[in-house]
């Protein structure tokens, strides 16, 4: 336990602006991946209904 603490305080917690610019990538890298993901779908769903009508 005593080690695990040590490692915990090694720890480089991220400033508020950082935090905020991360957690926009987040967003911004889910979304952009969710409409691709569902572009992607949606010419399989065509392809599937035209080879089986």
């Amino acid at each position: 336990m005593k080690e695990s603490w040590l490692e915990f305080k090694k720890v480089r917690w991220p400033s508020k602006s950082e935090l905020w610019g991360l957690t926009l990538a987040v967003i911004t890298a889910s979304i952009l991946l969710s409409i691709f993901v569902g572009f992607i779908d949606s010419i399989f769903y065509r392809l599937v209904h035209i080879m089986l009508p």
